[in-house]
């Protein structure tokens, strides 16, 4: 089908000595053209807000050897639905005061704003997250808490929704947050197929952790792999800690100890978040009523899958389903 996505025009704000990863991903993810994605797709800007004022047609420079040339500024910024602020150069320093006035003005306008990794600093300064719970790289944890004591900072989470307002964790959580946008904008079958092409996970909640001690396993046959995948496929079972301990042929304590180091998250919170992700896809995808989806996901009853859907995705399952389907146009798509 071919969908109208409410977010559709996406600016990227380029400050001089931006991080090149924190530019590259949402250029890569929102600015290039897929098979298989939703037609039409997203219309990306690279908007410069360069030194002493300067913006469209003035180079900018990322780093020493990288610069950008856009014919976009200020104004498309301001415009867009979508605006995408990448990490600071100095999360010491101030941002520069034009692209403060312009974020609070898209912002007023009814833009949706993000930060990715120390861009958090910049969304900081303009008073959008006083009050609210944010999201940044937990290396700057201590400093951006003395600059920002108005924002309340999780320090261990991949990235904070508050809808309006969106912020990231550093580094790969730039992907994570990425594929969060698409999946809020598109739908679940989108966010997992371009999951898919980037070779990336297709979903990680927002509050799992962005920081594990021991990332990897120190024997290669203690991956947890399989496991999930065997768990993932039967979701609609009453799966408890002690039945994927037996299927990975451990004790329940250590599978708990193993399943933290490896995701940062227990095994029911895992399940709980897969069951969620299954949910949205059903919904999505067909007119299945209420109560089968909860029996599919393993939530058991439709009272529980709208409790614990509302809790996790923000509506109940009917108006989730509504607000997909009004994204929906009727006219097949040309891809």
């Amino acid at each position: 089908m071919r969908y109208i996505s409410a977010m559709r025009s996406i600016a990227l704000a380029v400050t001089p000595g931006m991080p090149i990863f924190d530019l590259a991903v949402p250029c890569h993810v929102f600015g290039s053209d897929r098979p298989g994605l939703p037609d039409p797709w997203y219309e990306l800007r690279v908007c410069a807000i360069g030194p002493g004022g300067e913006g469209a047609g003035a180079p900018v420079a990322a780093r020493s050897w990288f610069a950008t040339h856009t014919p976009y500024g200020t104004e498309e910024l301001i415009a867009a639905d979508t605006v995408i602020v990448p990490a600071s150069a100095d999360v010491r320093g101030d941002p520069p005061q034009e692209l403060i006035d312009a974020l609070r003005e898209a912002h007023r306008r009814g833009a949706r704003i993000v930060s990715l990794c120390s861009g958090a600093f910049t969304l900081a300064a303009t008073g959008l997250l006083d009050g609210r719970t944010a999201a940044t790289h937990w290396m700057y944890a201590a400093l951006f808490a003395e600059r920002y004591p108005a924002v309340r900072l999780d320090p261990s989470v991949l990235y904070v929704d508050h809808g309006d307002v969106l912020t990231g964790a550093g580094s790969t959580a730039c992907i994570d947050v990425c594929l969060h946008l698409v999946r809020e904008d598109y739908g679940t079958e989108a966010a997992n197929t371009l999951a898919r092409q980037l070779v990336a996970p297709a979903h990680r909640p927002g509050g799992q952790a962005q920081y594990i001690e021991s990332p990897l396993p120190e024997r290669t046959d203690d991956s947890l792999a399989p496991l999930l995948h065997w768990a993932a496929e039967r979701l609609h079972e009453p799966l408890t800690v002690a039945d994927l301990a037996h299927r990975a042929h451990t004790s329940p304590r250590t599978l708990v100890r193993r399943f933290h180091a490896a995701t940062g998250t227990t095994p029911l919170r895992w399940l709980q978040g897969q069951r969620i992700a299954r949910a949205r896809e059903l919904l999505e995808g067909g007119d299945l009523p209420v109560d089968r989806i909860a029996e599919l996901c393993g939530l058991g009853t439709a009272a529980n899958l709208r409790r614990h859907f509302t809790r996790a995705v923000g509506v109940p399952p009917h108006d989730y389903r509504r607000a997909f389907r009004a994204r929906e146009a009727r006219t097949p798509s040309a891809v």
